[in-house]
């Protein structure tokens, strides 16, 4: 079957929509979520309980593209050695209230779905780009995590609290990682806005910190693929695989710190929370095995440090092929989900990470259980009784669960109807790739160029999560997002 190569967005948004129907997500808002949101004010309410923090120099550091901006932050060099940092988390709660239009949408997905044939955002475009996102130079209410980090990695002390805010500088990862290695010049924003530069500096010395002392208890360094769209007009061109940088690592170093500090504060005040967990892995002697395959030995029970020093060892002596390695212990790993902490009660932790107390809190415009977090520290600090009571709490985690599942199949759905379109034209080629998924279900692999799965139809016995093998294209069918492959050897 042909493609119109002007209609190849089109196709896909359509297929995505499609898709999305058939998980019992909604890609459309309801009109009363609509006329909702239109009603609601172009200006923050005014709330005298929130502290004044617009002077503070707070940057974002997101996607070139990305308009949903959940967070901002900010740092400040402590005589002793420490840096405290204060994230800003957008006050999402303040404009979409519990039990409104536009929360039941945003409760009913629970996440905001990326396809290659868009984005279906979880809130109305006017709340998510604009009201309850950290946009530059806007003022904002947002809830604040604030945490000194010791010289050796370490959150010595944390809170929270409220205020209104104001990001001086938006940014993006790629420019801010290449100014960082000294391969870019300064972003616009750096240079022009004073303190800025100091900023982003400390806050990644801060975010340094952090990060090594993860890794020293064990938890993962991780390089997944993600492939994103590359369309010239309308045409796709190319899928390119996302690669990390020290930018976005900036980041993920911080909202992992914040998110369990949120954790923490919650437990601390007595309160059941929404924890994101990652059990042990149940595959854990294949893992073993694949260690094997680089010869070397993990202990034949699952310990992350151990993990973790081997995968650090990998990346550094095939950088080149390092995400394959990963995508095959991230299969091995499970997936995460999300489980109440009682007072009292210990929920698993979250093994790739290495720590007990964490959970989601820093995308509230993108993720529910963010939104559910965020109510939750709201209720706790203006004293009021929890904003959902255990049993809620427990019904939430099993939809939200299920939700993401159903988000990412999605996803990965349109990465497949994607990739089909720019290799319908290549039928009976062969490519080298890993296998990603063996059960009764099907064995998956993954090839290179496009980075995508493909399933083994052919040829598939005896096959293993991690093994190298040749395939060859058979055939494939983008509506369904179906990539058969044989193996040749």
């Amino acid at each position: 079957m042909s493609h119109d190569k002007g209609s190849h967005r089109s196709e896909l948004h359509a297929i995505a929509h499609r898709a999305m129907l058939e998980r019992g997500l909604s890609p459309d808002f309801e009109p009363a979520v609509l006329s909702e949101v239109a009603g609601l004010p172009s200006a923050p309410p005014a709330d005298a309980a929130a502290r004044d923090l617009t002077a503070l120099p707070w940057i974002s550091i997101d996607n070139d593209d990305s308009r949903d901006l959940d967070q901002v932050s900010v740092a400040e060099r402590l005589g002793d050695g420490g840096i405290k940092v204060l994230v800003g988390i957008a006050d999402v709660d303040v404009l979409v209230r519990d039990g409104s239009a536009t929360d039941g949408h945003a409760r009913v997905n629970t996440t905001s779905v990326y396809t290659a044939g868009g984005t279906f955002t979880m809130l109305p475009e006017r709340l998510s780009f604009d009201l309850t996102s950290l946009n530059e130079d806007e003022e904002r209410l947002a809830v604040i995590i604030e945490m000194v980090i010791g010289a050796g990695g370490e959150v010595t002390s944390s809170g929270i609290t409220r205020a209104r805010v104001r990001n001086r500088a938006r940014l993006s990862y790629n420019a801010v990682a290449a100014w960082l290695d000294g391969k870019g010049e300064a972003p616009e924003r750096i240079t022009s806005v004073p303190g800025i530069a100091d900023q982003v500096r400390m806050q990644d010395e801060a975010a340094q910190r952090i990060k090594k002392l993860r890794h020293e208890q064990g938890s993962l360094s991780l390089q997944s693929i993600e492939p994103r769209p590359v369309f010239d007009g309308a045409a796709l061109i190319d899928l390119k695989a996302e690669k990390p940088n020290r930018a976005k690592e900036l980041i993920e170093n911080l909202m992992v710190a914040a998110n369990g500090a949120t954790a923490r504060f919650l437990e601390a005040k007595g309160v059941a929370s929404l924890r994101r967990v990652v059990k042990e892995p149940a595959r854990w002697s294949r893992i073993v095995e694949v260690a094997a395959q680089y010869g070397e030995a993990l202990p034949p029970e699952p310990d992350s440090r151990a993990l973790s020093l081997f995968l650090a060892k990998r990346r550094q002596a095939d950088p080149l092929r390092f995400p394959d390695l990963s995508l095959v212990i991230v299969k091995l790993l499970g997936p995460g989900e999300y489980a109440v902490e009682r007072p009292g009660e210990t929920a698993p932790g979250h093994f790739g990470l290495a720590v007990r107390d964490y959970t989601h809190s820093t995308a509230p415009n993108r993720r529910y259980p963010d939104l559910i977090t965020q109510r939750l520290l709201k209720s706790v600090l203006s004293g009021a009784p929890p904003a959902y009571p255990a049993d809620v709490l427990d019904e939430l985690a099993r939809h939200c669960t299920q939700k993401e599942n159903d988000a990412n199949k999605v996803e990965r759905r349109l990465e497949k109807s994607a990739a089909a379109l720019l290799l319908s034209s290549r039928i009976g080629d062969t490519f080298d790739s890993v296998i990603t998924g063996a059960s009764e279900k099907g064995t998956w692999a993954r090839i290179f160029a496009p980075p995508v799965e493909g399933r083994v139809v052919r040829g598939f016995k005896d096959l293993d999560v991690g093994d190298r093998v040749q395939v060859r294209l058979l055939d494939t069918d983008v509506e369904q997002g179906y990539i058969d492959f044989a193996r040749v050897r």
